[in-house]
């Protein structure tokens, strides 16, 4: 399952995925396009976790999530 995030900010929000390297070099965060989170999210293998930066809150959505919910954090491309 592919773990993305979705960060808000007061600028705006961006999607990025964190990728894992050997135990000796830094994790690189890369910047992604929306289709392609949308891409994975629809076919069931993704989870979004949305990151508030002013208040600091997570919140956790994936294909099982209330459709509602998924509106609210999302958007309703994502549906």
């Amino acid at each position: 399952m592919n773990r993305y995030s979705k960060i808000i900010g007061i600028t705006g929000s961006m999607y990025v995925k964190e990728h894992e390297k050997i135990k000796h070099h830094k994790n690189k965060i890369r910047e992604l396009n929306e289709d392609t989170v949308i891409k994975a999210f629809k076919a069931g293998d993704a989870e979004i976790r949305v990151y508030f930066e002013e208040t600091d809150v997570e919140v956790f959505v994936d294909a099982f999530s209330d459709e509602e919910t998924i509106k609210k954090y999302l958007g309703k491309k994502f549906v």
